[in-house]
């Protein structure tokens, strides 16, 4: 069995204006603030001579490693995004940046999403992905339709009650 992995299907380049800022943000502290502690971490541990045993300097340098790959990930993520700022010209219907409130037909459960880009997904606050099934199915909606998810259950239908902006 080989290592070979199929490659991801490419996420949707928007990300909202805060989205943006916050990997600015985490741009900045790991560029400016983080990476130059560790690499005086590093630089104080070699200095101590033998490197194959020198926690400081093995573990240093892969925190490095880490760092390194994130800044040209959030580099390249900021350079290909597509910030949306505005609201679409008719707010009426889910687009991007929305938050859509959704009522489960069969449990009568209501839920409030806000559809957002790829890197900026929080469970917790019920930010989910413009590319799941679910904004799928709600994208180009207005209030009183209705929309099928295909879950892993099977399908469910959801009534758009409320989209804010």
């Amino acid at each position: 069995m080989g290592r070979y992995r199929p490659p991801r299907p490419k996420s949707s380049p928007y990300i909202t204006a805060e989205g943006a800022a916050k990997m600015r943000a985490e741009l900045r502290e790991l560029w400016k603030v983080e990476r130059p502690q560790v690499t005086q971490v590093v630089h104080e541990a070699a200095k101590n001579g033998d490197r194959s045993e020198n926690g400081d300097y093995i573990y240093g340098k892969r925190r490095l490693r880490e760092i390194d790959s994130r800044v040209r990930y959030l580099t390249k993520r900021l350079e290909d995004a597509t910030i949306v700022e505005d609201k679409p010209r008719d707010p009426s219907k889910v687009f991007f940046a929305a938050w859509v409130t959704v009522e489960d037909e069969e449990t009568g459960e209501e839920q409030t999403y806000r559809l957002v880009g790829s890197d900026e997904i929080d469970p917790k606050l019920n930010w989910i992905s413009i590319d799941s099934p679910m904004a799928q199915a709600l994208i180009g909606k207005s209030v009183d339709e209705d929309a099928n998810v295909k879950t892993p259950a099977g399908d469910r239908c959801f009534i758009v009650t409320a989209i804010k902006y």
